[in-house]
């Protein structure tokens, strides 16, 4: 049967990465593909939008409607190819010594085909399996929420999740939140030889951005060596940055993001305190002198890491799958397996690929590894048709 799987996963796999889903971009014909195609298997299925009608969620129960089954997740969208040097469209799924090229063949919509081409095999199990496909993962797990909520609200309780990122079909308890900072500075423009007339928005956001540097380093030096993450803190990074207008003009605005990223037992709001508290009093001083200067630290978002304390019997019942003898692994990433856990779903990740191929030029998913996710999709229907 495995062997039987492959073939149409490929095809499956072939027209979800024809869809540039992209963060930026509507994943909206990839929803209406992937409703068609579990329309044709008799297979309902629930939207959950955003707020603008641009992106959609998507659920489905496969099997039975009754407790004890198992979710499969898995994200829509990918990283830009931007500036990237691809050997092959990035569009087309293109085989190349045995491995399959592609944006998102590893991350992750191989998974999803996986599971999609097995959905005629959950249909005659005892206990069901509820697909879960979401949007906006790759830009700080924005999607995932409201689905989540709506999945526990209105579901027979299911046994786990099982979210697909790339483990190389290992299984993983654990991995860090993350929290993204959008940082807007506004000064006040004046001519660059006059500085004491203005505000350089440049300059405030240089001096906190020296600020944020310092405190990687300081959570670098804090690092719990016994930790099973890698690396074993938690860390801090400026991810874009941008301001001002020509060299003879002090900046009226600068605009800055950073990410946050915490294992479970580190408090992101604790780490950022001092610096809040920093730009609190830099407000005060900055809008004494020009009452429209300031900055601005807004939030874009807040995934919850995943406990490495999870659910031994979830745990368990993937390995029986896997055959993954090995210690259960943690990664340094964020997912949105935090947020089903946070919801109170038993949870762990496991699916085909590498990390480490993720958002590359030339990403790939290895031939082998996905016929290991066919075995695990093979295995997981046999499983429930048992019980």
């Amino acid at each position: 049967m495995t062997n039987n799987l492959i073939p149409a996963a490929r095809d499956i796999l072939g027209a979800l990465i024809a869809f540039d889903t992209t963060s930026r971009n509507s994943n909206l014909e990839l929803i209406a593909w992937i409703e068609d195609y579990l329309g044709e298997h008799g297979v309902a299925s629930m939207r959950v939008i955003n707020a603008d009608a641009s992106k959609a969620n998507l659920y489905a129960t496969v099997g039975p409607m009754r407790e004890g089954g198992v979710i499969l997740s898995g994200h829509s969208d990918v990283v830009p190819i931007d500036g990237q040097d691809w050997h092959s469209d990035p569009w087309t799924v293109t085989e190349r010594n045995g491995l399959l090229h592609g944006r998102g063949t590893c991350d992750m919509k191989g998974f999803i085909a996986l599971a999609l081409a097995a959905v005629p095999l959950f249909k005659s199990g005892k206990r069901p399996v509820h697909l879960a496909f979401s949007y906006d993962e790759e830009v700080g797990c924005l999607g995932a929420p409201a689905m989540i909520e709506e999945m526990a609200a209105r579901l027979p309780k299911p046994a786990l999740a099982i979210i697909g990122e790339p483990t190389m079909m290992k299984v993983v308890t654990g991995h860090k939140g993350i929290t993204v900072h959008e940082v807007e500075v506004l000064g006040h423009e004046a001519h660059s030889s006059l500085p004491h007339l203005g505000i350089s928005a440049n300059m405030v956001a240089v001096e906190l951005m020296h600020d944020l540097a310092g405190l990687a380093r300081t959570l670098w030096e804090q690092g719990n060596p016994d930790s099973p993450f890698n690396p074993p803190h938690a860390t801090l990074t400026i991810g874009t940055m941008e301001g001002g207008t020509a060299a003879n003009i002090l900046a009226r605005r600068a605009h800055f993001v950073f990410d946050l990223r915490c294992p479970p037992d580190v408090d992101p709001e604790a780490v950022l305190a001092p610096f809040k508290e920093k730009v609190t009093a830099l407000n005060k001083e900055m809008r004494r002198a020009f009452p429209e200067a300031g900055v601005t630290i807004t939030r874009l978002s807040n995934a919850p890491p995943m406990a490495p304390a999870g659910s031994q019997e979830a745990e368990d019942f993937v390995r029986r799958l896997t055959g993954d003898n090995g210690p259960a692994g943690v990664v340094s990433y964020a997912a949105e397996a935090g947020q089903f856990q946070q919801a109170g779903f038993a949870t762990v990740i496991c699916g085909p690929g590498s990390i480490e191929q993720a958002h590359q030029p030339n990403e790939y998913l290895a031939v082998d590894q996905f016929a290991r996710g066919a075995d695990f999709m093979l295995r997981l229907a046999e499983e429930l048709s048992r019980q």
